[in-house]
C-alpha cells in the first residue's frame, strides 16, 4: 500500500498510456504538465488529479488516482479536471464501487450470509427468497432495479400471494443494503421497486363467529381442544401454545406465561426457542378458560414434573406445526369450519377491541413488537370517528327524551 508519507517519488509505470508516479503517495506524477497536477485529500482517501497524454491520440486527458477500501491504488481517465475530481468525491462518499462488485449477487451473499444471527426459520425464509431470484449470477456492479423488477414480474405472474412477494423482497433488500455498505454496490437497487398491492386488512382478514368457535371446540378431539380454546380466548400463536409446559401456567393468578415456542426444522426435529420479538409476554385468561386447561392436565398430562409439555407430541417432543396442524384438520372438518387456526387469534384481538381495549392493552396482550403493528392488522375493527359521534349523539337524544317523559310525567301527576 502507498505509505502517503514521506513523499519520495520512484520510477513512473506507464498504465493506460499515461505515465504514473511510482506507488509511493501521495506525491502526483510530474510530466510537462506537472503545474496542472492537483493533490488533495477527501476524508480518509488521498487523491490527485493530473494532466496526461494519452498515446491512444485521445489528446489531454486528466488522470484521477486513490487508494481503494482493500489498500490498492486505482486510477481512471477523464477528459477534464471536473469529472476526474467529481469521480474522486464519489469514491470518498462509497457511491464507487470496490472490486467486490465484481461478484455475484449469489456469491456476496454466499459470503454474507454466514455472519447473519437468524433463526431456522428465517434461514429457510432467506434461502427461499434467495433461490428464487433471476439475477443470481449477475454482477453486483452491473445490478440494476430492472433487474429486481423483472424478477417480482415473475413471481406476480406465478402467482405467489403480494405479502409473500413483500417478504422475499425485503430478504433480497437486506442483501443490497449490506453490499451498499461494503461499497460492492453504489446504492440500493430494491428501493424504487413497485411491489404488488396486497388485499386491504379488513378485506383478507377472517374472523370466525362466536357460534363458528363454539363449533370447534364442540368438535375437537379431546387432547386438543384445551390448545384450541388457547389460541380463541388467549390469542396464543401456534407455536407458542405448542411450546408451553405446565409450569408456565398459574393457576391460582389465571395467567398464561409465553416463555418459548417450539418450531419445526428442516430434517423434521422440533426446535424450542424464544418468541418472536416482543411476544414474550403474560396473557390473562378467563375463568372458564382456567377449568379448560385444569381437567387437561388431569386427563391427559398428569404428574409431577412442572416442567412437562401442556402439549406433547412424538417421543419427548411437543406438538408441532404438522401435528397441530392435522389435529386442527381434523377439528375442522368435524365443524364445517372454512377457517384456520390463526383466524382465532384475530377472532381474540377483535373481542378486546370490542370490549373497549385501547390499542396498547391488544399490542400487550397480541404479543405485537410495536403499537403499529397492531393498528396496521386492526386499526379496522376500532370505532371510527362517525362511529364515536354517532354513539355520543345518540347517549345524549337518549338522556333528552326521557328526561322529557320523566317532567311530562310529573306533569300529569299534578293534575
Amino acid at each position: 500500500m502507498p505509505s502517503g508519507k514521506d513523499g519520495t517519488t520512484g520510477t513512473a509505470r506507464l498504465i493506460d498510456g499515461c505515465r504514473l508516479p511510482s506507488p509511493t503517495w501521495p506525491s502526483p506524477g510530474r510530466r510537462a504538465d506537472s503545474s496542472h497536477s492537483n493533490q488533495f485529500s477527501l476524508g480518509a482517501y488521498f487523491a490527485s488529479v493530473y494532466i496526461c497524454r494519452a498515446e491512444s491520440g485521445q489528446g489531454r486527458r486528466y488522470r484521477a488516482r486513490w487508494v481503494d477500501d482493500d489498500g490498492k491504488e486505482r486510477a481512471a481517465s477523464f477528459a477534464s479536471e471536473k469529472a476526474a475530481k467529481a469521480h474522486l468525491r464519489e469514491v470518498a462518499r462509497g457511491e464507487y464501487a470496490n472490486t467486490a462488485g465484481k461478484l455475484t449477487f449469489k456469491q456476496f451473499f454466499d459470503l454474507w450470509s454466514p455472519t447473519q444471527v437468524w433463526a431456522p426459520a428465517t434461514v429457510k425464509k432467506v434461502d427461499q427468497a434467495i433461490g428464487s431470484v433471476t439475477f443470481a449470477e449477475v454482477q453486483l456492479a452491473r445490478l440494476r432495479p430492472s433487474h429486481v423488477q423483472a424478477w417480482v414480474k415473475v413471481m406476480a405472474d406465478k402467482p405467489l400471494a403480494p405479502n409473500t412477494i413483500r417478504s422475499r423482497v425485503n430478504h433480497v433488500r437486506a442483501v443490497i443494503r449490506a453490499a451498499v455498505a461494503d461499497r460492492a454496490i453504489p446504492f440500493d437497487v430494491t428501493a424504487n421497486v413497485t411491489l404488488p398491492r396486497a388485499r386491504k386488512a379488513e378485506a383478507a382478514m377472517t374472523i370466525p363467529t362466536t357460534a363458528q368457535v363454539g363449533g370447534v371446540l364442540h368438535h375437537a378431539p379431546e387432547r386438543f381442544t384445551a390448545f384450541v380454546a388457547l389460541c380463541a380466548f388467549g390469542g396464543l400463536r401456534l407455536g407458542e401454545a405448542a411450546g408451553l409446559q405446565v409450569s408456565d401456567i398459574d393457576f391460582m393468578r389465571r395467567e398464561v406465561r409465553i416463555r418459548r415456542q417450539a418450531q419445526l426444522v428442516n430434517g423434521g426435529g422440533v426446535d424450542i426457542r424464544p418468541p418472536k420479538f416482543g411476544s414474550e409476554r403474560t396473557v390473562y385468561i378467563p375463568e372458564d378458560l382456567v377449568q379448560i386447561l385444569s381437567e387437561h392436565v388431569r386427563l391427559h398430562v398428569p404428574g409431577d414434573d412442572p416442567d412437562r409439555w401442556m402439549f406433547p407430541g412424538d417421543g419427548d417432543d411437543p406438538l408441532h406445526q404438522n401435528s397441530a396442524g392435522y389435529l386442527w384438520r381434523i377439528t375442522r372438518d368435524k365443524a364445517g369450519a372454512g377457517f384456520r387456526l390463526h383466524d382465532l387469534r384475530h377472532y381474540y384481538a377483535s373481542g378486546l377491541i370490542a370490549a373497549g381495549c385501547d390499542v396498547v392493552t391488544v399490542q400487550r396482550a397480541m404479543g405485537h413488537g410495536a403499537a403499529s403493528l397492531t393498528l396496521n392488522t386492526y386499526s379496522h375493527l376500532w370505532p371510527r370517528a362517525e362511529d364515536r359521534t354517532r354513539n355520543a349523539a345518540a347517549q345524549m337524544l337518549t338522556e333528552a327524551l326521557t328526561a322529557d317523559q320523566l317532567r311530562t310525567q310529573q306533569q300529569l301527576s299534578a293534575w
